[in-house]
């Protein structure tokens, strides 16, 4: 069975593609069969197609600033369960499961780092936690991430990936856009720059409140970004949509997106915007 470690595509019988595990990875875009280790230190973007696929928050933190710079805040917060709330099951059992095989204590990563030596508040969102949903928690370490940035005049960068708010807090979760939104106002009078990444997919009350508020708004490819999703809004007013829509590309055409960034350039490309648009004194 030694063929199953050689550094060779498998073999294909028919339409089936046979993948060892752990040794490869198969884009779901164009079918191509990629090294794990090659598609891994490509930031899980297709070597083939450059489709981007979701990128762990960890991950994300060590490829975009300087090597062991990050320095996380606020960590030990945790939602308290506020409503008591139940579906099929209870919240808090929802919360211990994510904490317990996550091994992190919501959706949110924040804290200072070193972009190309320059210091800067960073926050960034993990999809795996229940959505990269916001709740009081999240919305409380991105206001105490802008309220620092504004305090030590330093840039703030958040890479959002989210589904919106977490149904499970209710008004309380809502409640977070409007208190994003004041810290974030705060930032704009100390007239430090806030950038804001946009990966897939950033919906609902994420993408209504801070995260289409930064000084310069940047997609990656292809990401779904808007507040109601495609298929809500075709239901609602009962008309197809144009191709695209909601994507980076096409919002970038109308003007919602500044830019679109591939991964591999997010680092020099916002370590550039940074250099321009320094805080002001």
């Amino acid at each position: 069975m030694a063929w199953l470690n050689r550094e060779k595509a498998p073999l294909q019988k028919g339409h089936k593609k046979d993948t060892p595990d752990g040794l490869w990875e198969r884009c779901s875009e164009c079918n191509a069969i990629n090294l794990r280790k090659d598609f891994e230190a490509n930031q899980n973007v297709c070597p083939k197609c450059d489709h981007h696929f979701p990128l762990p928050a960890r991950e994300r933190i060590s490829n975009f600033l300087d090597p062991d710079s990050f320095e996380e805040f606020d960590a030990d917060l945790r939602s308290p369960d506020p409503l008591g709330f139940v579906d099929s099951k209870p919240y808090k059992d929802r919360l211990d499961a994510m904490i317990a095989n996550l091994k992190q204590n919501d959706a949110i990563f924040c804290g200072r780092g070193l972009l190309v030596g320059q210091p800067v508040q960073i926050g960034v969102f993990d999809f795996k936690f229940m959505g990269g949903s916001m709740g009081s928690v999240v919305g409380e370490k991105i206001a105490r991430l802008y309220l620092r940035a504004a305090k030590n005049k330093e840039p703030a960068i958040i890479f959002t990936s989210s589904g919106g708010a977490r149904m499970q807090e209710g008004i309380l979760s809502l409640m977070q856009m409007a208190k994003t939104c004041a810290a974030l106002s705060q930032l704009r009078d100390a007239g430090v720059p806030f950038i804001s990444v946009l990966c897939h997919p950033t919906t609902g009350g994420v993408a209504a409140s801070f995260a289409m508020l930064g000084d310069v708004n940047i997609g990656e490819p292809k990401a779904l970004i808007g507040f109601a999703g495609p298929r809500v809004i075709e239901q609602t007013i009962r008309q197809a949509l144009p191709e695209g829509f909601q994507r980076s590309e096409y919002l970038l055409d109308h003007g919602m997106l500044d830019m679109i960034c591939h991964r591999e350039n997010l680092r020099p490309q916002v370590s550039k915007l940074l250099s321009i648009l320094k805080p002001f004194k």
